[in-house]
């Protein structure tokens, strides 16, 4: 009897045996993939990274580079720590050595040794830059974002920057005029849909979900609608009231529009309902549905049901997808009209059964569609990137206004109304005093929604 029970205590033990070695095959076969997956994912927008990193500024370069050297000189530093520790838990017996006669050091002469072009100095750089990004534990990506005017800025970004943190680095590079409005977009030329990146997230992060080799771009643009539920609240919350009372509305109620609805702990969702057209999978077929816009989704009314709670039906939650505009589908699958907006899976990046694609009847329905999505899917955090975008945009402007006396004086001129055209600008958007950026919030709201900015063309 204790024989049979020893041999299942040794049967089971193997069985662990072989199931703890399958899991950690598993485990390497995990790290493998995903440092293969780091490494090819280091640049964006360029066919390799050695061609990414020589297109980055030198400073750039060089801060990278002593960015690089500090994190593996403090994993050293630690590990020599550790390291001094363990000998003076476990010191090691004394040992005698017969004295050492080092012989001197050649020298060379300090003119051979000086002797290395700019171009070489750069290389050099490259190749410590590539070594080092496959040992560094923060990732980071060389970024290729286009402008306005057609050029391009190339960017090294880390894991820990938000969109708002690239912003801000462009608009210092490019001198740009400074404004809220101004936004990171991202495109998809195959699925020829767009979305403006949010000012909270993490820039790195979001690129990652790109497959590799994507054609996907990221524009540095001007977007007049970004924080247009806040400018002008009323286009959302009295949206079924008429046009002519929308255009009478002063400050103040604006205030207390934004009060109500953005300052408890939650956001109240805009009221929106109304007729959609929704694509049947697979085909280039568009069936008119009746939707309601709701904190935790959209939901939409069943055949013969009313728009009572209970009768809903859930169309989709908006914790795991995003919402993108749509250029061309009129054509490409035949909408009604040419106002259409995706909900999918920000890893979804060709044409799948997964995408949900509805189109509005005009251009005013889509963008109230289309940011009240926003306000649901965000909530209070939407708040607080216009807050601190209002912020950060103040703060500079004071910054430029008091170093504008002394850049007239260096040239030798005196007119305070001297501009500078700025070639990155957004040409649709006018040349503005830093007196006006004050007032952009406080003009007076247009007729109803403004039209959405012009998209890109597929790439």
């Amino acid at each position: 009897m204790m024989e049979q029970i020893d041999d299942m205590l040794n049967n089971l033990i193997g069985e662990i045996d072989q199931l703890s070695q399958s899991l950690n095959s598993e485990d390497d076969t995990k790290e493998v993939k995903d440092a293969s997956q780091e490494q090819s994912t280091f640049s964006i927008g360029f066919t390799d990274l050695k061609e990414s990193l020589n297109e980055l500024e030198d400073q750039d370069l060089d801060a990278l580079v002593a960015d690089l050297e500090s994190k593996s000189s403090s994993e050293e530093l630690l590990v020599c720590e550790e390291a001094a520790g363990l000998v003076e838990e476990h010191p090691l017996p004394a040992l005698t050595h017969e004295p050492v006669t080092v012989p001197p050091e050649v020298t060379e002469e300090p003119s051979s040794l000086m002797q290395t072009t700019k171009a070489q100095t750069k290389l050099d750089k490259i190749k410590m830059a590539l070594e080092k990004l496959k040992e560094a534990k923060v990732r980071k990506l060389i970024v290729k974002v286009l402008m306005s005017d057609g050029s391009s800025k190339t960017l090294m970004v880390d894991g820990r920057q938000t969109v708002r943190d690239v912003l801000d680095t462009l608009s210092e590079k490019s001198h740009c005029d400074q404004s809220i409005n101004w936004s990171l977009c991202e495109t998809n030329p195959e699925l020829q849909i767009e979305r403006d990146l949010e000012d909270h997230e993490f820039f790195v992060e979001l690129l990652s979900d790109w497959i590799r080799h994507s054609e996907n771009k990221v524009h540095f643009t001007a977007r007049p609608h970004k924080y247009v539920m806040f400018t002008d609240p009323q286009l959302f919350y009295m949206w079924k009231k008429k046009i002519s009372s929308q255009g009478v509305v002063n400050k103040q109620t604006k205030e207390l529009l934004i009060k109500e609805h953005f300052g408890g702990s939650s956001v109240i969702v805009p009221d929106l309902e109304g007729k959609l057209y929704l694509k049947e999978n697979g085909k280039k077929v568009w069936r008119p549905q009746y939707f309601l816009l709701r904190a935790s989704g959209l939901y939409y009314v069943p055949k013969g049901k009313t728009k009572s709670s209970s009768d809903l039906a859930c169309f989709v939650r908006f914790e795991n997808v995003n919402v993108y505009t749509a250029s061309n589908y009129r054509e490409k699958f035949k909408a009604p009209t040419s106002f259409c907006f995706v909900l999918k899976h920000p890893c979804i990046q060709k044409d799948s059964p997964y995408i949900k694609i509805l189109c509005c009847g005009d251009q005013d329905s889509l963008l109230l569609w289309v940011t009240s999505i926003r306000i649901a899917k965000y909530g209070p955090v939407l708040y607080q990137n216009y807050q601190e975008a209002v912020k950060r945009v103040s703060s500079l402007q004071t910054v430029r206004s008091k170093d504008a006396p002394r850049l007239q004086d260096q040239d030798g001129q005196s007119n305070g109304n001297t501009f500078v055209v700025n070639p990155c600008a957004d040409p649709s958007l006018p040349i503005s005093t830093p007196a006006e950026f004050d007032s952009d919030l406080d003009e007076p709201p247009p007729d109803f929604i403004p039209p959405s900015p012009p998209r890109h063309a597929p790439l």
